[in-house]
Order: structure tokens, then sequence, then C-alpha cells
């Protein structure tokens, strides 16, 4: 993965390769080098005329040998029911100001195949006889603020890349600053075009709108979103449901510990001082940090024998849960692990966030006495995230 979202692969013979990132598979008659990168829709929503839908991620691939590069297969997001029939698959190639539509070679269960003209901006388009039917998303944000209150933002998207990556800078371009809950988003039954959703919450919750009607917002240069408050910062159980079924397409139990981080309003203190905020003062730096804690340790700061300033479980978990979908990548980059260790632990754990504190276990017991904060926050300071920042400076502040 290269910055600014683009991936690069170097292929070193004749084949079919799958990028396990992006699904996308490339028959190559030879050595080449491809560079491809996760495009918005709604940038070329007037091109998408009727009756085509969008039917999966939009992608730019670059390649150094175009020749080489015989046909992509795009992921798409639909259901094919009975093996797609009454279905039309072609891609959309954008070509400058204008674009054509192209045949595809092939389709199947999860994808489409494009025999490669040229390389420009290229995504599945279909058209169907029938209600189109999608793999579902359900995405949530958190709203990180003063108040003890609880604020969410939850996404209903299709399982579609381009759309969900859409969702992700709409949401770190809001007035607000948020904060991704890391829940299963698959929904476990298809959404379906004109059929209208329920939000439940349990126990009871204010929710606005109360109902949807799914509609794939692909194209949409806004993405919609249900907001959900609760003025009682407890646990909390999330349903999506069919009105005319009454199925339940989706379900989470939010936790506490699923949000709760240092610099947030979960914090206790905060939490008890909130009508009299103030500004803070500027915060130490982590060098600072480090001096302070060791000073700290020499007179004596210690519990059961144990230094307080090692990582503990506990923190190593909210650090986990504040990974995204790169953390592999920042592992091996930032933290020098192995991929053999990472596929160790992923051949015998099946749940993604045991699998990051697995990894963030390996890497203390590695840095034995320096398994700290700030030695984490040293390795991750080019590459994570802000909040998994804040949650280290948070942790080299109570040492």
């Amino acid at each position: 993965m290269l910055s600014g979202g683009h991936y690069v692969v170097q292929l070193d013979a004749e084949g079919t390769y799958q990028c396990s990132l992006t699904g996308l598979i490339f028959e190559v008659t030879g050595a080449v080098k491809i560079t491809y990168s996760l495009l918005s829709w709604s940038k070329y929503a007037n091109l998408v005329e009727k009756p085509w839908i969008v039917g999966g991620p939009l992608f730019d691939v670059r390649c150094d040998s175009t020749p080489a590069l015989t046909s992509i297969q795009f992921p798409h997001s639909l259901c094919l029911g009975d093996h797609g029939a009454g279905m039309a698959f072609k891609v959309l190639h954008v070509k400058g100001e204008g674009a054509a539509i192209e045949p595809s070679a092939d389709y199947s269960a999860s994808h489409v195949k494009w025999l490669v003209s040229s390389l420009s901006p290229v995504g599945p388009l279909i058209q169907s006889q029938e209600p189109v039917q999608y793999h579902g998303a359900v995405i949530l944000y958190k709203a990180v603020d003063e108040h003890p209150s609880l604020s969410f933002r939850v996404y209903v998207a299709t399982n579609n890349d381009s759309f969900i990556k859409d969702i992700s800078r709409a949401v770190k371009h809001s007035n607000k600053k948020f904060i991704k809950i890391d829940k299963p988003p698959v929904c476990q039954k298809l959404l379906q075009k004109g059929k209208r959703y329920r939000l439940i919450c349990e126990p009871e919750a204010e929710i606005t709108p109360e109902e949807i009607e799914f509609v794939d917002g692909s194209l949409l240069k806004l993405k919609s979103y249900i907001e959900v408050y609760l003025e009682k910062p407890d646990d909390f159980t999330l349903s999506l449901v069919e009105l005319e079924s009454e199925a339940t397409v989706w379900k989470a139990r939010l936790r506490e510990s699923d949000w709760i981080h240092y610099d947030q309003n979960k914090n206790e203190q905060k939490r008890s001082t909130v009508s009299n905020v103030k500004k803070r003062k500027p915060a130490l730096s982590i060098l600072e940090e480090d001096e302070l804690c060791s000073k700290k340790q020499k007179t004596g700061n210690t519990a059961d024998g144990i230094e307080t300033k090692i990582l503990t479980d506990q923190q190593l978990m909210v650090i986990a849960k504040l990974f995204g979908r790169q953390w592999r990548e920042i592992a091996i980059e930032c933290l020098q692990m192995e991929m053999k260790d990472i596929e160790q632990i992923q051949a015998t754990e099946e749940e993604v966030n045991m699998q990051k504190f697995l990894l963030l276990s390996k890497w203390r017991d590695r840095e034995q006495g320096n398994g700290t904060a700030e030695a984490l926050y040293r390795s991750l300071r080019e590459k994570a995230s802000h909040e998994i920042l804040q949650a280290l400076q948070g942790f080299s502040a109570r040492c």
C-alpha cells in the first residue's frame, strides 16, 4: 500500500493473481507492475445513465506494460440469485470527459470480468429486469465530545468499497469528530432497493429518521445516515429490521469498551467536570512524559512488584480496537513484525480484534522492558491514526 490510498503489486510471471485487500483479480502474460486505487462513483454520476446502475467499486488501474495485463475481474456487491437470470453486466470505462459502456467477458457470484482495452477509471454496471438485491453493510461512528451522553451515526450501505470509502471521507470532513466502532458490518440478509428498514435500539434511544427506504447511494455525493442518541452512556443493542417481513437484517451489541479511549468523554474525571470545561494546557511531549514516568518509577511507582509503565493487556486491547484495515501493513512497516507472525496468529484466532491484540502482545513480549506506551508511540507516530496516538499519550500521562 502506498500513500494516498494507492496500492502497488509487482507480478513476476504469467498467471492470475487476486488482491486480498480490494478483491481485484489480474490476469497477466508476464512480469508487470500494477498500481491501482479506489475512486468515488459520485464524481462520475453523470456518466451512469438509466437503465444502468452501479454494480461494484470503481477503480483506477495503471500498469507499466499494458499489453501484459489481459483482463481484470472487478468485485461486485450484488446477489445474483438464480445464476443472474435477467441480469446484464457491463463496465463503465471513463475516457477523458466522457465514458464508454463496454461489454463484460464473463461474471461469477462475486466478480465481473473485463478484457483490458486501455487503462483509465473502470467499474462494473448492471441492468436488471427484477428488483436488485445487495450484500449490505452497516457502519458505525461515534461522536467524540465533552458530553456524557452518546451520539452515533449509522450508515446502511451496499458492501461496495467505493461507497464505504466515501462514507469514511464524509465522516472525516464533518464538523464533528468521530471514531469508528469496530463491529461486524456485513448484513446477514440481503438488502433490496425500495424496501423499508427500521433501526431499533434496546434500551430505547432517540433515532432519526425512524425508518429509511433503501437505495444504493453510490452515485450520491451526500451519504444518508441514521442518528442514534442515548442520554445515559450504558451498553445497548442495535438491530436493523426489514419492515415488510420483520426479519432482522443486522444486529450488534455495543459496550462501553467498544468506544472508550483516553481523551474522550468516558474518562470519569472529565465526566465529573464537564460543566466546567477549560482549555487544556499543551500536552507534554512524549519525551517529557518518558522522563516523568522514569522519575515516578524511581520513587517506587509499582504494583505488586510490576512496573506500571509496561503496557497492560487492557491497554493493548484499547489500541487493537482502534486499528483499521491497514493494521497488518502498519505492523510490518512500523513494528518490524514478520508476515509469518501475522499468518500464524490468523490461523489460530478468527476474531479480528483478538488478532490485532495478539500481534501487539507479541511486540510487547519482544520488547521486554521497553514494551511501553512511549516506545509504541514512537514506532507508530508516522502511520497510526490520531485516535491511537491520543490513547498512547493518555497511557503515558497515567504512568
